[in-house]
């Protein structure tokens, strides 16, 4: 471990312990180095290093302050990790997506308010009218599994579907675009996952996304690694 590695430690050791709360400002970079017994060279690169992954934040001409530590804004970054993923980590992703959402979606039959289940149709809806729009049917996709998501309640859930989602949308899109019936079959499978919502069916509501989740993986894995490497290239080019 190197001596950064171990000053990054040390801070988040006091953010641990409560000893820097969430909102907490930090000491001024002289007086931090010596609470912490390191070098102030070191104790900037530690610094830079966690605000970088949302633990400390920078205010300018104010000071440096402990994040809110949300889930949220902790785990942002691994959307940024998943887009640099590539090749059959890909296919991994889709596995990870399919053991996830459909036990969030079944959570979220017993949770899910009026107001929540009414912005679901309203995206479906929209799926309905954007049948032959891939880019806005996509949009509306998204976005009607992120709300089904977000009514679980569970904000850690939802950060790391929401990290794991962006790539798979692309593939999704992708999809769409190469095969003329994806728009239609989408568009039933939203509509048996909204029906179950609706009936706060929670073991109708993982089944039917387990369907559509693995109707797109099945699709991936039988179309990934086309010759010359077609797919591979489309997919990485494509735009959410």
């Amino acid at each position: 471990m190197s001596l950064t590695d171990k000053a990054i430690d040390r801070i988040r050791e006091l953010i641990q312990s409560g000893e820097l709360a969430p909102g907490a400002k930090l000491s001024p970079e002289p007086q931090l180095a010596a609470e912490l017994g390191l070098s102030r060279n070191l104790t900037r690169e530690a610094v830079k290093a966690l605000v970088v992954s949302r633990v400390l934040e920078i205010r300018r001409g104010d000071g440096t302050y402990v994040t809110s530590l949300e889930p949220e804004l902790l785990l942002s970054g691994i959307g940024s990790a998943v887009e640099l993923l590539h090749g059959d980590t890909l296919l991994e992703l889709t596995e990870v997506r399919r053991l996830f959402e459909p036990v969030a979606t079944a959570l979220a039959a017993t949770r899910i308010s009026a107001v929540a289940l009414g912005e679901v149709e309203r995206h479906l809806d929209a799926m309905r009218a954007a049948r032959e729009d891939v880019e806005l049917l996509n949009e509306h996709d998204t976005a009607f599994h992120r709300t089904v998501v977000a009514a679980t309640g569970n904000a850690t859930l939802a950060a790391l579907l929401e990290g794991i989602s962006s790539r798979t949308v692309r593939a999704r899109i992708w999809r769409g675009l190469v095969d003329d019936n994806a728009a239609a079959r989408t568009v039933a499978e939203h509509e048996a996952i909204y029906q179950a919502l609706a009936v706060g069916d929670a073991a109708l509501a993982q089944a039917a996304a387990l369907l559509h989740v693995t109707t797109t993986e099945r699709w991936l894995r039988a179309h990934w690694g086309a010759e010359d490497g077609r797919a591979s290239r489309d997919l990485a080019g494509a735009e959410a």
